[in-house]
């Protein structure tokens, strides 16, 4: 089992890595193609965890992850919620050289939200949000990284992790939310399983991109921020990823993998004004957003 030591060191000689490189590098991923992946998700409609559009979609991701991964992994259980209803959910776990002993694990959502609470409009307020940001581009990030690693292959193990259930129920009362993470983190792939770190990415392709430093990451793996905006900045993307925290903490699927000891953080675009709306639509979304923060997720994996 490797310790907390040796995994700074790793992080510190990225890190190292990184600051010293003169130029800007290019990596493979390929913004457009994420996009593209994004409409594929939102032409199946909102994918709410039971519905006929998230068993496609679901059923999708695992076809796509098939042909770029070495293995997947579908983690499936039911969720009783606190109504009494029951969810029938699925994790899928798409492994990169899974033999490796470092990896890196990738995590986001793609379940979205069955009601769009925050809608101006009072009548609006009880139907599925379309999750276009807050969804739809976390896969599609991750689908075009499977894409860029086949071309560039990765210098550690890496691990995808799509969470179902993360939008579900009420975050004021902590209920019903953050489901298929918490259920991870109970559930590793082997009791051994301790990543060097692990990055959220979620709510990633507003074409208005300001990625501020979440405050919960900042407190509890400093070092791994360090590292992501480290890496943005080799890439000359200061402009996108700002060096300073948000205004508030959120609350958010790196959490429970911070409670199970795993070195996360939330990369996340917080300030989203269709954030669970019906305005959250593929028109908010920007190829070259989604290349930016591509661009920074492959270059952490494949910098040498």
């Amino acid at each position: 089992m490797r310790t907390f030591r040796s995994i700074s060191a790793f992080l510190a000689a990225a890190a190292l890595s990184i600051a010293c490189r003169g130029d800007r590098p290019q990596t493979s991923f390929n913004g457009t193609n994420a996009l593209a992946y994004a409409k594929t998700q939102l032409d199946f409609g909102p994918r709410v965890p039971n519905s006929p559009a998230a068993q496609r979609a679901g059923d999708w991701i695992v076809a796509q992850m098939k042909t770029r991964a070495d293995t997947v992994i579908e983690q499936k259980w039911d969720h009783v919620t606190v109504k009494g209803d029951t969810l029938h959910l699925r994790n899928i776990l798409a492994r990169i050289n899974p033999a490796a002993a470092q990896r890196v694990l990738y995590v986001t959502h793609w379940d979205t939200r069955p009601v769009s609470d925050q809608a101006r409009d009072p009548a609006q307020r009880n139907a599925p949000m379309p999750g276009a940001n807050d969804g739809a581009s976390g896969v599609a990030l991750f689908i075009a990284l499977g894409d860029a690693l086949k071309k560039t292959p990765a210098n550690v193990g890496v691990d995808l992790l799509f969470v179902d259930g993360e939008d579900y129920g009420d975050f004021g009362a902590m209920k019903d939310v953050l489901i298929g993470s918490t259920y991870f983190a109970a559930h590793q792939p082997s009791p051994d399983y301790k990543p060097l770190y692990a990055v959220l990415w979620d709510m990633i392709g507003d074409k208005d991109l300001d990625i501020y430093q979440e405050p919960n990451s900042l407190q509890r793996a400093p070092e791994v921020v360090s590292l992501v905006w480290n890496q943005a900045q080799a890439l000359g993307y200061s402009r996108y990823f700002i060096n300073s925290p948000s205004n508030q903490g959120v609350t958010d699927d790196h959490i429970p993998l911070l409670d199970a000891g795993i070195r996360a953080i939330d990369v996340i675009d917080f300030d989203y004004p269709p954030h669970h709306t019906p305005d959250d639509t593929f028109d908010k979304l920007s190829a070259h957003s989604l290349q930016v923060v591509g661009d920074v997720a492959t270059g952490l994996l494949t910098s040498k």
